[in-house]
């Protein structure tokens, strides 16, 4: 038996203000989406890997959602590091940095963290 990595999702307020974000910051795409009565899904994807990032949007949600202490984040690696501090950095995003690690972290317009790691 083999198991092997198929989604994150993560749940959001406003599905464009998100949408919109994921594709400025870090140029997912949508790869599909399933619209319910309810609830939206929408996948994102880097066209690289088969790994998606889920977007459930609840439609009747009003209020935001706690993430607790915010321990929990998903990793990204970006192949021009410093171009893409100066993107995130003009977006207003960057949320921690680890100059010792060499790595920082963005939140995105829900509070959720992503880590930006550069490609060594």
């Amino acid at each position: 038996m083999k198991f092997t990595f198929a989604h994150n999702n993560i749940n959001v307020l406003n599905l464009e203000k998100s949408l919109a974000f994921y594709q400025q910051a870090l140029g997912l795409t949508e790869t599909r989406r399933v619209e319910k009565s309810d609830f939206t899904l929408v996948y994102l994807g880097d066209d690289v890997t088969p790994h998606r990032l889920e977007l459930t949007w609840l439609k009747d949600r009003q209020q935001p959602y706690n993430l607790g202490d915010n321990e929990i984040h998903i990793a990204f690696r970006v192949d021009d590091f410093n171009a893409a501090h100066a993107l995130h950095e003009n977006m207003g995003c960057i949320c921690y940095e680890n100059a010792g690690m060499g790595i920082y972290f963005i939140a995105d317009p829900d509070g959720y963290w992503l880590e930006i790691i550069p490609t060594r």
